[in-house]
């Protein structure tokens, strides 16, 4: 849920879209297991809701993955 009532707000993907942006902030590129691992250590985020977040970033043109599993911020 994007935006959502009846939990926590650092259960939204609004949320765990801007820790996953401030983590490629300060390594532009990093391969999604990498990112995953760092996005963790500073947010308690299941797997699923990381991939969640990385499939809303990329639909709102903010992060792309390509075929070789890098992950960038869109310029």
């Amino acid at each position: 849920m994007l935006l959502p009532d009846n939990i926590h707000p650092t259960l939204s993907i609004y949320y765990n879209g801007s820790v996953v942006i401030k983590v490629l902030k300060l390594k532009a590129k990093q391969q999604v297991f990498e990112l995953y691992q760092e996005v963790k250590d500073r947010n308690d985020m299941s797997f699923s809701t990381f991939m969640l977040t990385l499939d809303w970033l990329y639909l709102i043109d903010v992060a792309t993955v390509n075929e070789d599993g890098w992950v960038e911020l869109c310029s």
